[in-house]
C-alpha cells in the first residue's frame, strides 16, 4: 500500500542535483516524479523512480545523504476536482497530509503524500474505495 520515496539532501549550490541526477542516469535509474522544497542552505529532493533500493544505494555509496521512506501513492481519474475529493476523504477522517505532490501517468492523476497517521491513512483508502499504486506498478519502466 505505500511506495518507497528516495529523500535526497542536496547543498543549495552549483552542481549538486547534477551529481545525484548523473548518478541515477548512469545506473538507468527512470525518475517518474521529483519535487524539490528547498531552505537557504540545502534542498530536499524527493524522487520516486523505478528502483528506489539500487537507487538509495548507489547514492549512499557517492556519500550522499539519502533516506527512503514509505509514502502513499493514489491513483485518481484525470479531471478537475478529483484530488480535492480523494483529499476530502482523507482529511474528514481526522488525517493530515504532511506534503504532497502530484503527476500524470498512464492517463491518470497520480497524488504523492505522507500522512500524519499513516495506518488511519490506509485504512480510510481502502473504505472509500481509492486505488493504491505500488512499486511493481513503476519497475516495468
Amino acid at each position: 500500500m505505500t511506495i518507497k520515496q528516495l529523500s535526497i539532501f542536496i547543498e543549495n549550490k552549483g552542481g549538486t542535483l547534477i551529481k545525484v541526477l548523473d548518478l541515477l542516469s548512469k545506473a538507468g535509474i527512470q525518475i517518474i516524479a521529483s519535487t524539490i522544497a528547498d531552505t537557504k542552505d540545502y534542498g530536499i529532493y524527493r524522487v520516486l523512480c523505478n528502483n528506489p533500493a539500487q537507487a538509495y544505494i548507489i547514492l549512499k555509496d557517492a556519500g550522499i545523504n539519502v533516506q527512503l521512506s514509505d509514502v502513499i501513492a493514489l491513483s485518481i481519474d484525470d479531471q478537475p476536482g478529483r484530488a480535492a475529493e480523494a483529499i476530502k476523504e482523507i482529511s474528514a477522517a481526522g488525517v493530515s497530509i504532511l506534503y504532497l505532490y502530484s503527476f500524470l501517468w498512464q492517463g491518470k492523476g497520480v497524488l504523492v503524500f505522507r500522512a500524519d497517521q499513516s495506518e488511519k491513512a490506509k485504512e480510510t483508502i481502502m473504505l472509500n474505495k481509492l486505488t493504491f499504486l505500488t512499486e511493481e506498478d513503476f519497475k516495468s519502466l
